[in-house]
């Protein structure tokens, strides 16, 4: 793809814009920025962009587009903005940065993975395995760096894995990985998106140009995940936690196994791992499949799953006071994501919860409690909805707080020793900080301060 020239307009500049210009500054292209925030808002990013030529919009949410060639937009702009309208009407091509990347290498050594749930921890895993095997690996998207930075600073055979969100797959066309993954799906992002069947829809375009040359990993025990066998062109890898499948990778009594073709090898138990939760051994057995589809060494796989503790703001263990132990699991962004969380911690818990309004439904969540959710803590956006849960299911031990510091004190306050305080809010983070990671870090900074007090 022939940048040199080309009038290419970024829009939202958090990291995979910032990452986009530096790219296209190196590809020759002239680049246009816009974003909501004003120059003085985005003073720290424009500085570490003071060497770049380019043509600013910011503080607005429509401009005159008729000079833009393309547009590369950021995974949280909402597709509903007025230049994006506008945009469609003139026909002018919107896309995101992995489609772009894509269309710039060609040589496609892409692994994506998505889901709703798990992806930051399975993308972690697989990046361990691939550089334990010795292969040049680049770990991006939505797990935190732009892929353009990584790209133009890449070798040739080097291995792009992509943690892939709805929001990137969106707005792509041509994207197609060597091996996709899509771990599990249920309604997320539903007040972006619109509707579930759009959710789904962008999920679908992990796979949708894979050929007989590719190959895509898919939860069995998804019953939607089934449903799209028929429209995969590639070869499909299957893996459950229920099932003992004819061809896939499952679990027989507490073994992991791999039945692929002839083979049928016994890896490991799921004993040897160090990660909780029935959702993580989805996610090691997510990896595996991913691993054998690029032919990694099955020892080597095997080792790395052994040692492997989780990723931070997952499931995380931050310590024990007074006989209460503390989780952190801040990246329990939606309802599904916390029932998971839920199952994988002991009871008693003490469980604090809300945050930003997606949009979602927490009745499913509230009946997931099943006697081990002991006290309820509400804070932010969506308190008094996940209370109108609770009452609905007859759940009245729950108190309501304006702070996630104060959701701790409390805690404390009424945790006896053998309880654990798990912080899984069901919700996004953005109606108190600016991300989970923040809100996870402030969490353990207030279990940290029990100590002092």
């Amino acid at each position: 793809m022939e940048l040199l020239g080309k009038n290419v307009l970024v829009i939202g500049l958090g990291i995979s814009g910032v990452s986009t210009v530096k790219a296209l500054d190196k590809l020759g292209a002239k680049i246009w920025v816009t974003d909501s925030k004003s120059e003085e808002e985005l003073g720290d990013i424009l500085s570490n962009l003071a060497d770049i030529s380019l043509n600013k919009h910011l503080g607005v949410s429509d401009m005159d587009i008729s000079q833009v060639d393309f547009i590369v937009k950021s995974p949280g702009v909402p597709p509903s903005i007025p230049i994006l309208r506008k945009a469609r009407d003139m026909h002018i091509e919107i896309m995101s940065d992995i489609e772009l990347a894509y269309r710039l290498n060609k040589a496609n050594k892409m692994i994506a993975i998505t889901g709703t749930n798990g992806k930051t921890t399975t993308t972690s895993l697989v990046g361990e395995v691939l550089k334990a095997a010795n292969l040049r690996t680049h770990v991006v998207g939505n797990i935190g760096r732009g892929i353009l930075d990584s790209l133009l600073d890449a070798e040739e055979g080097d291995i792009f894995l992509i943690e892939a969100s709805s929001f990137q797959l969106e707005d792509t066309n041509f994207f197609k990985p060597k091996v996709s993954l899509i771990l599990n799906l249920a309604p997320d992002h539903l007040d972006w998106h619109k509707s579930y069947d759009n959710y789904i829809r962008a999920k679908k375009k992990i796979f949708i140009n894979q050929d007989g040359e590719d190959y895509v990993v898919l939860n069995y025990d998804d019953a939607l995940l089934r449903s799209f066998e028929d429209e995969i062109k590639a070869n499909i890898i299957w893996f459950s936690t229920n099932e003992i499948l004819d061809q896939g990778i499952y679990i027989d009594g507490r073994d992991i196994v791999i039945k692929l073709g002839r083979d049928k090898i016994h890896l490991m138990q799921q004993d040897d791992m160090k990660l909780l939760g029935r959702h993580n051994l989805e996610n090691v057995l997510a990896c595996i499949g991913i691993c054998y589809a690029m032919g990694v060494d099955l020892d080597i796989v095997k080792a790395t799953i052994q040692e492997f503790k989780g990723v931070e703001h997952r499931l995380e263990y931050v310590m024990e006071w007074q006989g209460i132990s503390y989780y952190n699991d801040s990246k329990g962004t939606n309802p599904e994501a916390s029932i998971k969380a839920i199952e994988a911690i002991p009871e008693p818990i003490i469980l604090i919860a809300g945050g930003y309004d997606k949009a979602s439904d927490f009745d499913d969540f509230v009946k997931a409690f099943k006697g081990k959710v002991k006290t309820l803590i509400l804070l932010g956006e969506t308190k008094y909805s996940i209370k109108a849960s609770a009452d609905k299911f007859n759940f009245k031990d729950y108190h309501i707080v304006e702070s996630l510091e104060e959701a701790v004190q409390l805690a404390s306050r009424l945790g006896n020793a053998g309880d654990h305080v798990l912080l899984s809010p069901a919700c996004a983070s953005w109606d108190m900080f600016n991300s989970f990671e923040e809100r996870g870090r402030a969490f353990k900074d207030a279990v940290f301060k029990l100590r002092e007090d």
